[in-house]
């Protein structure tokens, strides 16, 4: 198993990291190996990944997220299988530091191939770059889902609590 782990510190607060980072279907606008991702199910997506020529395709399933705090998931396919999450912690006044820890189990020839341990870290890297600078010129996020998982399970999203309203009387 390959682990790699890189991080990367943005200019704008965790919530807004935090829910770009959720809307998956942005991926391909800023990460150049994205090339499609579909959500299937709150926390089942498929991703069509590349370079150059060549493609690939997968299905994740995210077993964990929390809002502002971190997402992580495991690939569906068996070769190369991997799992991995992303984590949103403060620092400073307005940014965010994303860490990325990503777990590849190369499978046969192929998939050793595909998980050379520095390209990956170098593509993990650069992405992470992508990210930082569309986010950052974008000052907000695209949109957001701020749903709960645990173990696989997507928990039912609790109402806001009603805002307390003060009556306002005519006066006079």
């Amino acid at each position: 198993m390959t682990t790699i782990t890189e991080t990367i510190e943005i200019a704008v607060p965790v919530r807004t990291a935090y829910d770009q980072w959720t809307q998956f279907k942005s991926f391909p606008r800023f990460m150049t190996v994205v090339k499609r991702v579909e959500q299937v199910k709150p926390n089942v997506t498929t991703w069509v990944i590349g370079v150059g020529p060549v493609r690939r395709e997968f299905h994740a399933e995210i077993v964990e997220q929390e809002p502002d705090s971190h997402l992580a998931w495991r690939s569906l396919e068996r070769s190369p299988s991997h799992r991995g999450e992303v984590s949103f912690r403060p620092v400073g006044e307005g940014s965010t530091s994303v860490s990325v820890r990503l777990e590849v189990e190369p499978r046969g020839v192929a998939g050793a191939l595909t998980v050379a341990p520095g390209l990956t870290r170098r593509v993990v890297r650069a992405e992470l770059g992508h990210f930082r600078e569309y986010i950052e010129g974008l000052g907000e996020a695209g949109g957001a889902w701020r749903g709960i998982i645990r173990n696989g399970h997507v928990r039912p999203v609790e109402p806001e609590p009603p805002r307390s309203r003060v009556p306002c009387w005519p006066v006079g």
